[in-house]
């Protein structure tokens, strides 16, 4: 039944790629450049719904959800749950088709079966979460399951009362017949799970929708996420279950040499300490034993291929580059020479970014178990379990079938958790294999491991030039990026393409500004400082580049910022509509109050188009305080506007930090941050008020974890200027600031 289900919600990859703009992992899925060995690890949709409940009597009428005969609906989730909200996504999209009591809806994530799971913006060749693609990769595929099973319990019911199934309806989770006959989803839940699978099962319109774009829809999960009962993987406790805490190398690249733990095991508490490839690991009774038994190891380290160089040395050496000709080009329109060549004016700006941390609420974690079968079982945030999966066996040494992973919730990831290698996860592997698997073992990172174990948001510098004509219009452009890959030397290395890695210069090279020569250039640094995606990835340092620069070209052109950008983009274009209604809830013609200041961004990532707004204030002491942000959206259908509106407003506060004052420095090499003493997010008195107005949209939904963020950099700085009189152009914004 369940193969023939998949058969019939099949969805064509190639047509869903080509409505959105490419991923970054969607190209490579596509293009062949994934491990092919992920397809060993389907298993049925059955196995697969199994592992992610364990609500007795449920049955899977999908590998999307299952009913039990309580009618209890438990949508299984193919998208990981970090706080972004794609759990209730998901839920509303099969509640919605379902028709299902909404009181009755619960979430768990599965894994083990790529052919149900894998994300289509990805190729469909691997499950994964990020790029904002929930939404997006589960648009029809979990509204069809929702329907089809609805289909499923009507043609029970229909059955069981001899009628016919077009003289059902179905509200709130209750099957009615005109004759007085009515049932829960429970009572026919057993009998419709023989019922043939429709194979062309019909979506609701638009205007028979009741949760799909219902603003007033609460969270399923709010009542346990503010009561504490909220289940994470640093709350999972098994029977026997020991703790490990990890001594990582001082400096990225070295390895341990020699190690003496005679302390450590005298501490109480400690059961041993073992090597792994990734360090040693302290592995205790208890977390505090942990801890003071890692203070009593001492190692000597081989530190040959260890990256030794500080950030002073690193920025010289970007800067350095960033003077001369790029190695690889990305985008190059028009002659640029001759555009300069020709211009009334030509400005130059150079723009440096920082390393920066994810720091998620909940430092990394797993839990590894070997049971007495042989089977594994691994308990985390596992945002790609096809790889966790696949490298997990590959170090016990059985097939990737006999690893099960239970897809845990976590607090906050912002791409720390979707890593290549599998951190964390493998090092719960390795600990409890090297104990033997004498007892389950829970890795548990503190907060300065989570600073200074690597993974940052890579170092940039922008090298930027722009030309304007008599006329005031931008003629010429030229952006220069320095900074290391993402992609390169990991599984996705076939992503760089000519040199180029998208992921450094997305935002950069698809401007959406009518500009006849610009040339965007790319120098890859080699630096031994472990990088990975973070919240909106390449924008993050892009937009920043691009928007402050426009409007100092704005300035010099004397043109009014908004005005200057509109001219430069086609009227009804996306990128022009949210500028406008972004201007318009401003109210961007109208003075504002002595001491405010107003200052604008607009930016598209991960298909979605965000316009913001900053009110900044001043003080007598040369500071200033964001007030209030005006944010436009234009993130396709909203499936939970509330949850929308979060996401901007996080992401707005997200972004502030990195900007105001986050940063990774080394000296020598090695993280000067160990804790939020020193590496410091957004403190909540520093939140502006924010209004998010969301454009309505007939589209299919797009991403909008992660837009929210790269606007509001330039929007403040922009509006700083305007304040202090002073261009950012060094993250944080203190080193401008206070120099």
């Amino acid at each position: 039944m369940i193969p023939k289900l998949m058969q019939s919600l099949a969805l064509p990859v190639e047509k869903v790629q080509s409505s959105r703009r490419q991923f970054m992992l969607g190209a490579l899925a596509v293009g062949g450049g994934i491990a092919v060995g992920f397809q060993i690890l389907s298993a049925s949709p059955a196995a697969a719904a199994e592992t992610a409940t364990d609500a007795k009597g449920a049955l899977a009428f999908t590998p999307y959800l299952t009913i039990d005969g309580g009618g209890k609906v438990t949508v299984l989730s193919s998208q990981f749950e970090m706080g972004q909200g794609s759990y209730n996504g998901l839920a509303t999209l099969v509640a919605e088709e379902l028709d299902a009591d909404w009181s009755t809806i619960d979430v768990l994530g599965a894994a083990g079966n790529v052919k149900a799971y894998g994300n289509i913006a990805f190729g469909g060749a691997i499950q994964g979460t990020g790029g904002s693609t929930s939404m997006m990769t589960s648009w029809e595929r979990y509204r069809k399951a929702g329907a089809a099973t609805r289909a499923m319990l009507v043609a029970a019911a229909a059955s069981e009362w001899s009628v016919e199934p077009s003289e059902i309806t179905v509200v709130n989770g209750v099957l009615s017949h005109p004759s007085g006959k009515k049932s829960g989803f429970g009572e026919f839940a057993a009998k419709a799970a023989t019922m043939p699978v429709p194979t062309d099962v019909k979506l609701k319109q638009p205007s028979d929708w009741k949760l799909i774009g219902n603003a007033t829809l609460k969270r399923f999960d709010s009542a346990r996420k503010t009561n504490g009962t909220e289940h994470y993987t640093i709350d999972v406790k098994l029977p026997g279950m020991l703790t490990a805490v990890m001594i990582h190398p001082p400096l990225f690249g070295a390895k341990v040499k020699s190690f003496d733990a005679a302390a450590a095991r005298s501490v109480k508490g400690v059961v041993d300490v073992v090597e792994t490839p990734r360090g040693v690991a302290v592995v205790a009774e208890h977390m505090w034993a942990a801890i003071k038994g890692r203070e009593a190891v001492k190692i000597e380290w081989d530190e040959t291929a260890a990256e030794k160089r500080g950030t002073p040395e690193l920025m010289a050496m970007y800067k350095d580059l960033a003077g001369k000709a790029p190695v690889a080009t990305a985008r190059k329109d028009g002659d640029v020479d001759a555009g300069f060549a020709a211009a009334a004016k030509v400005l130059e700006a150079s723009f440096e970014f920082p390393y920066l941390a994810h720091s998620a609420m909940e430092p990394l974690n797993a839990v590894t178990r070997k049971n007495d079968d042989g089977t594994l079982e691994i308990w985390g945030g596992h945002q790609f379990p096809d790889v966790y999966q696949m490298l997990a066996s590959q170090i016990v040494g059985i097939t990737p079938d006999k690893v099960r992973l239970h897809v845990l919730k976590t607090g906050g990831s912002f791409g720390r958790r979707a890593v290549f290698d599998g951190d964390v996860v493998v090092e719960s592997v390795y600990v409890a294999n090297a104990i033997g698997f004498r007892a389950p073992v829970k890795v548990q990172w503190t907060r300065e491991d989570d600073m200074r174990a690597g993974r940052y948001r890579p170092s940039y510098v922008h090298n930027l030039r722009g030309g304007i004509d008599a006329s005031g219009k931008l003629v010429a452009w030229s952006d220069h990026i320095v900074g290391q890959s993402i992609m390169a030397k990991t599984m996705f290395d076939s992503m760089v393409q000519n040199g180029v890695d998208p992921t450094s210069v997305e935002g950069a090279n698809n401007l959406p500004y009518a500009i006849p020569n610009q040339m965007v250039g790319l120098t890859t640094t080699d630096v031994g400082v472990p990088v990975l995606w973070w919240r909106s990835v390449g924008s993050t340092h892009t937009a920043f580049a691009a928007e402050t620069f426009v409007d100092e070209l704005a300035e010099a052109a004397g043109r009014d910022p908004i005005e200057f950008r509109l001219s430069m983009l086609e009227p009804q274009s996306r990128h022009a509509v949210v500028l406008k209604l972004a201007a318009e809830k401003a109210e961007w013609t109208k003075p504002l109050p002595k001491g405010r200041f107003r200052g604008v961004a607009v930016a598209e990532s991960f298909g979605s188009v965000v316009a913001q707004i900053a009110e900044v204030s001043t003080d007598d002491s040369g500071g200033f305080k964001v007030e209030r942000v005006v944010a436009a959206v234009d993130c396709g259908l909203a499936v939970n506007p509330d949850q929308v509106r979060a996401q901007v407003e996080g992401g707005i506060g997200f972004g502030l930090g990195a900007i105001m004052g986050e940063e990774i420095t080394l000296t020598s090499g090695k993280v000067d941050q160990g804790n939020f003493d020193m590496y410091t997010p957004l403190r909540i008195d520093a939140m502006p008020v924010v209004e998010v107005h969301i454009l309505a949209s007939a589209n299919s939904p797009s991403g909008i974890g992660e837009p929210g963020v790269p606007p509001i950099g330039p929007a403040v700085a922009n509006a700083v200027y305007k304040a202090l009189g002073k261009r950012i152009r060094a993250m944080p914004f203190t080193k401008t600031l206070n120099a």
